[in-house]
C-alpha cells in the first residue's frame, strides 16, 4: 500500500508539474517581478510603463536638481541586460537572475508598450 501512494504522489507531482504554467502566466510574473523585484519595484522610479520619471527635485548650492530615470521601454534587449548587470550611482543592485532580467524586457517591451 505504501507503494501505491508512492507512486499516485509522483504522478500528481508530474501532472501539476505538466501544467504549472497555467497557475500565473508569463506576464503576470513580470508585471509582478517589475513592481516588486527585490524591495522597491521599477515603475517606482521608472514610471508603471518604464517611460522614465522624475525621482526627486531638490536645491544644491541655490540651484534646482532634477533627478530623473531614464525610460526603459525603448531600450534594445543587450543595452537592457549590460544595464542591469553593473551597478549604478543612484539605482539599487538586484542582484537578478538572467530569466528575471529577461522577464523584466519582456514586461516593458511588450505590455506596456501595447
Amino acid at each position: 500500500m505504501g507503494k501505491s501512494i508512492l507512486v499516485f504522489l509522483l504522478i500528481l507531482c508530474v501532472d501539476f508539474g505538466l501544467h504549472a504554467e497555467d497557475f500565473i502566466t508569463k506576464m503576470e510574473y513580470a508585471k509582478m517581478l517589475y513592481s516588486n523585484p527585490r524591495g522597491i519595484g521599477c515603475n517606482k522610479c521608472h514610471g508603471e510603463k518604464g517611460e522614465g520619471a522624475i525621482i526627486a527635485t531638490y536645491k544644491e548650492k541655490g540651484k534646482k536638481i532634477t533627478l530623473k530615470a531614464p525610460p526603459i521601454n525603448a531600450v534594445s534587449k543587450d543595452k537592457f541586460f549590460e544595464s542591469l548587470s553593473k551597478p549604478h550611482k543612484v539605482m539599487p543592485t538586484y542582484f537578478l537572475t538572467a530569466n528575471e532580467i529577461e522577464s523584466l524586457y519582456y514586461y516593458v517591451s511588450n505590455e506596456v508598450n501595447k
